[in-house]
């Protein structure tokens, strides 16, 4: 392999890789928070071109620990993509002390390279490392919040989140140690040679089963969710939305790595997914009917969808592995269309109340029909990504005969166009009353833009992205 060739395939990382080591010297001066964040839009930008740049690579790097493909790189794509429209949301990190606003660059550039290098790792000590770059960031930027009058929920929250996260990547830990001890190898090519004769034993199906809990905390399936909905309401609006979604694209993808070392016709694996589904499904959705904070609808929200993206992987085929990618990857959009009209409605960084949404539609207009785009396609409504993305699922479950978890898909489909709806009243159709106007500067305008036509584009045209997906699949 060529040093261009090698230069080529591994551009995304070297650019957000450089770009964290720039950023870590800006924060080491003074008066740097504008150069900063400059650096950091620059460093996003330029990372979502190398991604682009590098879809039609194929390599396998450090002596066959890192693969190089059409499936890593366009995750690399929409997990680069994600962080720009991270940062042009965030605005001025108005929550965020001053004093600290470049190393919160520096720490979210680290844990978005984290992921980039998680989708590419098909060797378990690299794929280990990977996940664990992409983690520590985040219990930083969850504390990193400033603290407000008699609040010290952002401590609360990183502890929690901190605590949570080094006991699944324990539990994670062990599994993984099974696997190796049965299979004498630390590549998931070489798992999935060797477990073949090996995999109905209860060994093989207890550290498959433990391997997957890392990546259920991850997504905040249940019963692996409790840290979800506080570590949503005590972290800044900016850090909850990173949290809310690019860290669920990586799970999802090192999860179709994972139960591809499951033969295709076993029953026990899938069983315990579907069970966990639709945990995750019932328990998110009923207690987000009751919610009255928006981060904390969300957080709830996102558990149920947790339980929506494992509905595919019942299937334990390309089909359902593709539906599972494509939702999860609409859902990046979706969310993120959540959490820019939070970030703009809050007053000085603060959470946002349900009935401060009173009166959007006249406050900012644009904001209001990107937050009811983005709850239209949360609920699952046509013709939007949330629509096609929960058909693709359902009938991959359907195809395997899985039955009563597509009822129970379609039951809480139902319940959750509840809450979501209930967003928009408050929006569309309750009185400004003496809430302010919100102006919005142009990139505001183009992020909003963006988000809604990524939501529709890709509800618009699935089979089309589906067709890519399912092409670039191949086992670990």
């Amino acid at each position: 392999m060529t040093f261009s060739s090698f230069l080529l395939a591994f551009l995304p990382e070297l650019a957000l890789l450089v770009g964290a080591l720039v950023l870590f010297v800006i924060s080491l001066g003074e008066e740097r928070v504008d150069r900063a964040r400059s650096a950091a839009l620059l460093v996003a930008a330029a990372a979502a071109v190398a991604s682009a740049l590098g879809l039609g690579q194929q390599a396998l790097l450090f002596d066959g620990a890192y693969r190089i493909d059409a499936f890593s790189q366009w995750l690399k794509l929409a997990l680069t993509v994600g962080f720009l429209l991270i940062l042009l949301a965030s605005r001025e990190l108005p929550d965020i002390r001053r004093d600290v606003k470049p190393e919160y660059y520096f720490f979210l550039a680290l844990s978005v390279c984290g992921l980039v290098m998680l989708v590419s790792c098909v060797e378990v000590i690299t794929l280990v490392v990977a996940l664990e770059l992409s983690a520590f960031p985040l219990y930083f930027l969850v504390a990193m919040r400033r603290e407000r009058a008699g609040q010290r929920s952002q401590m609360e929250a990183a502890i929690k989140y901190i605590m949570f996260g080094i006991a699944a990547n324990g539990i994670m830990l062990f599994g993984l140690s099974y696997l190796f001890g049965l299979t004498g190898t630390t590549s998931l090519q070489g798992m999935a040679a060797q477990l073949g004769p090996v995999l109905q034993s209860p060994l093989a199906m207890v550290g498959l089963g433990l391997t997957c809990v890392g990546l259920f905390y991850k997504l905040a399936v249940f019963p692996f969710h409790f840290w979800t909905p506080d570590v949503y309401q005590g972290a800044s609006n900016e850090t909850a939305s990173l949290v809310a979604s690019l860290p669920k694209v990586g799970a999802v993808a090192v999860l179709v790595r994972f139960t591809s070392l499951a033969a295709p016709d076993d029953r026990t694996l899938p069983g315990l997914i579907a069970l966990l589904a639709g945990a995750s499904m019932f328990y998110g959705n009923l207690i987000a009917l009751q919610q009255k904070d928006l981060k904390r609808l969300l957080g709830f929200s996102g558990i149920a969808h947790a339980g929506y993206a494992l509905v595919g992987f019942v299937a334990l085929d390309t089909a359902g592995y593709t539906a599972a990618l494509y939702y999860i990857v609409g859902y990046l959009f979706m969310v993120l269309a959540g959490f820019v009209v939070i970030s703009h409605v809050s007053r000085d960084g603060a959470n946002v109340a349900l009935e401060e949404l009173a009166g959007l539609h006249r406050r900012a207009p644009l904001l209001a029909l990107t937050l009811v785009v983005g709850m239209f396609a949360l609920a699952g409504l046509p013709p939007f990504v949330g629509f096609f993305g929960k058909l693709a699922l359902l009938k991959a479950a359907l195809a395997k005969g899985y039955l009563a978890l597509v009822i129970v898909t379609v039951i809480n489909a139902a319940i959750a166009v509840y809450y979501y709806l209930a967003v928009v009243r408050e929006a569309c159709f309750r009185d400004p009353g003496d809430q302010r106007a919100i102006p919005l500067c142009w990139s505001a305008r183009t992020l909003c833009g963006l988000l809604i036509a990524g939501i529709l584009l890709l509800g618009v045209g699935p089979a089309r992205v589906l067709e890519t997906i399912a092409g670039s699949l191949s086992p670990p």
